[in-house]
């Protein structure tokens, strides 16, 4: 999987960079069918931010978006965002059981 990390009016060093990069590598391993994701990391009005963006199979793409007073805690709140839509998606592949099946 490809990542890539940006870094929008503001600097961000080493560290977080492979803090970023180790967290999409954990969402790789929730998701096999990940193709592409992308880390962005901002300054605004609201605060530090964290966006995740992604790309699976079938062209859909997951987004985690959160803002914190620090970019390691907007990333982490990122991540829970990213992992429960991965879990939905997950969910929402298994086939059910119906009662006829028992």
């Amino acid at each position: 999987m490809q990542t890539t990390i940006t870094a929008r009016h503001c600097e961000v060093g080493e560290e977080l960079r492979a803090r970023a990069a180790a967290v999409m590598e954990r969402m790789e391993r929730y998701s096999p069918h990940a193709l592409e994701a992308q880390v962005v990391f901002d300054v605004g009005a609201d605060g530090q931010t964290a966006e995740l963006r992604l790309h699976v199979r079938g062209g859909q793409i997951l987004v985690g978006l959160a803002a914190a007073d620090d970019h390691r805690t907007a990333l982490d709140r990122a991540e829970d965002k990213v992992k429960r839509q991965l879990e939905k998606a997950t969910a929402a592949r298994r086939p059910r059981r119906s009662a006829a099946d028992s």
